[in-house]
């Protein structure tokens, strides 16, 4: 028998959303058009990460899950602000996350067409562009200034706090209440080695606790500005909630990766020193080991039943198999081995599944925000300093996590926003222009003071 993964799918044949989940979609796109600029950020944050999904519209082939909706009428709604009111899309222009990120997208689309040579592959990479870089551009295009970051993380503060609700009723009762109320996922949560669980509006547990792990430094951003701190700690217990009822490895490690990141804050200074010495660690491990490196993480399992044997086997095997991949990717991971069909890590999924180019494009999405966030640190001081640091954690902790999980629900999403928050918390303010009027702030320290809110970037941002 020729096994699956030689086919191409198209998902679900027929409508699979809910009376609750429709409703929710439709209040969802008609605030989307209706609501000012600024608050546009609401629902679409809301609707994506409170709406599962498995809630699915299928029109003529095309597979319209919550993320594409919310994109679609998004990005409708934009280019009419566009034309109305001569809307700056990108805030500070195209930076060089943007361009990694375009050509990251691009790259995956050409390999899947070029490796699969059939019309359904357009189709599907039609859904998959709508998506992917429809959400992000409309992320990007919405979140333009210091109060939209701040309003992103309260906005986050609400998703974490009801999914975290939901995941706890989850290990008590041992229904999903997502499942239940809206559908989507399943109702019934999965029991590992005795321990449930939970997912909450997540495609799956991991997804679920990595979303809570990776939040957690944006929520102390949160707390450190000052105005929010009661939203902030409830932030800080949701993502918490959500890392230990979801029993799985992968979010543990992304909260170790917090600590690390919070704990290097002393030496902020010579982290040049830092990562060469990571480096030198690593490469010398490699020569000594009886094994590649890459099966230290063979030894990390936090919760008990983790498969983290398979995960190293995954890179191992991946690496073994570079010149079955690296052009367009391949189809053929489904043969190379015991559940190698499942890519449970991020980087071995751009890989396989764009090629060699996507995931250079991929790690240099990750180093040109490593880049920035570091630049800008170095120019800035005192509270400023603190919060750029926190958003590089945030960063760190994406990393970890993806050695464990590769996003592939709305998880991406969060990945979406967090590099358009970074995009917008080290823009030079030389090159910063106004919603509507093709007008460029002040550079300098004393006249950035005027325009309020904006000021502690402003200032952090003059020297450059």
């Amino acid at each position: 028998m020729i096994p699956d993964n030689f086919f191409l799918h198209g998902g679900a044949r027929e409508t699979l959303m809910g009376p609750v989940g429709a409703a929710l979609m439709l209040a969802a796109v008609a605030l989307l058009l209706a609501l000012p600029r600024k608050y546009m950020t609401a629902p679409v944050l809301l609707a994506v990460f409170l709406i599962p999904e498995g809630e699915v519209v299928v029109l003529g082939g095309f597979h319209l899950m919550p993320v594409r909706i919310v994109a679609l009428f998004g990005l409708v709604r934009l280019a009419w602000l566009r034309y109305s009111s001569r809307l700056v899309l990108f805030s500070g222009g195209l930076n060089t996350i943007d361009k990694a990120f375009l050509g990251c997208t691009i790259a995956h689309s050409l390999a899947f067409i070029l490796l699969w040579r059939e019309p359904a592959a357009v189709i599907n990479q039609a859904g998959f562009l709508l998506g992917e870089l429809g959400s992000y551009v409309l992320l990007r295009c919405l979140i333009r200034d210091r109060d939209d970051v701040y309003r992103v993380l309260k906005l986050l503060v609400i998703v974490a706090a009801l999914n975290a609700l939901g995941m706890v009723y989850e290990k008590l009762r041992i229904q999903n209440l997502f499942g239940l109320v809206i559908g989507g996922v399943d109702p019934v949560p999965l029991i590992r080695e005795g321990r449930i669980r939970s997912q909450g509006a997540f495609g799956h547990a991991i997804l679920a606790g990595t979303f809570g792990a990776v939040l957690l430094p944006l929520f102390v951003v949160l707390w450190t500005h000052g105005k929010a701190k009661l939203l902030a700690a409830i932030g800080v217990l949701s993502s918490l909630v959500m890392v230990l009822t979801s029993a799985s490895s992968t979010p543990l490690m992304a909260i170790f990766g917090v600590l690390v990141g919070i704990c290097f804050w002393p030496v902020r200074k010579s982290m040049r020193i830092v990562r060469w010495a990571v480096v030198f660690v690593l490469v010398s491990l490699h020569l000594v080991m009886k094994a590649p490196v890459w099966f230290l993480i063979a030894r990390v399992d936090m919760v008990g039943g983790s498969a983290s044997f398979d995960r190293a086997n995954l890179i191992d095997v991946f690496v073994k198999h570079f010149f079955d991949w690296w052009l367009v990717g391949t189809r053929d991971i489904g043969s190379w081995g015991w559940s190698m069909w499942d890519l449970s890590d991020m980087y071995v999924s751009q890989g396989e599944t764009g090629g060699l180019i996507a995931l250079i494009f991929f790690i240099a999405i990750i180093s040109r925000s490593f880049s920035r966030l570091g630049k800008m640190r170095k120019v800035s001081s005192g509270k400023q300093e603190w919060v750029l640091w926190l958003f590089g954690v945030s960063l760190f902790a994406n990393v970890m996590a993806f050695f464990g999980v590769s996003y592939w629900d709305q998880t991406v999403v969060a990945w979406f926003a967090l590099l358009a928050m970074i995009s917008i918390v080290t823009a030079n303010p030389a090159k910063r222009k106004t919603v509507g009027i093709e007008t460029e702030l002040a550079a300098e320290p004393s006249q950035a003071l005027a325009y309020g809110p904006e000021s502690e970037i402003f200032a952090a941002n003059a020297q450059l």
